[in-house]
């Protein structure tokens, strides 16, 4: 059997720009009228093995504006377990959450790779992935699941792809 499957994406995201890990939290997902647009999508791979997720993505932006700052939110559908190591840029913000922090992004081009690996407070035979956009007065898209990307990961130890 392949070890290897492709996973099936819903959408992709766009990002407005923020600072930094702490304005994620009070962030409100809100449209604006006359800014640049921004296409933004998550590409890489997650595992999921006894109850330990393992998230590794690049963001693109696909224009047509440049993003000065961008952050992405990763939602689980199962709780994450109390106690994480997370990266530096990445952050806590909620029981099924994290929040981490992409960098400034040209009109088009690729962020760095954001490798994670989060516990679950259980071991679930699958997970739900969201990749999610965090607004906070960038750069907008109406378009709700444009804003967004999912993968369902399967307890197989086989690599998803996005």
């Amino acid at each position: 059997m392949r070890r290897m499957r492709v996973a099936g994406v819903c959408g992709a995201a766009v990002v407005a720009a923020v600072g930094g890990v702490a304005p994620y939290a009070a962030a409100v997902d809100g449209g604006a009228v006359g800014r640049p647009e921004a296409g933004f999508a998550y590409h890489g791979s997650a595992a999921l093995s006894g109850g330990q997720v393992h998230v590794r993505f690049t963001p693109h932006n696909h224009g047509p504006s440049a993003l000065p700052a961008s952050a992405v939110r990763l939602r689980w559908s199962e709780p994450l377990a109390d106690r994480q190591e997370l990266p530096d840029g990445c952050g806590r913000a909620g029981e099924r959450m994290v929040m981490c922090r992409v960098g400034a992004l040209g009109t088009v081009g690729a962020g760095k790779q954001i490798a994670l690996r989060v516990g679950l407070r259980g071991t679930p035979s699958e997970v739900l992935l969201e990749f999610g956009t965090v607004r906070s007065g960038g750069a907008p898209d109406d378009d709700r699941e444009k804003r967004r990307q999912r993968v369902l990961v399967l307890d197989t130890g086989d690599t998803y792809y996005f």
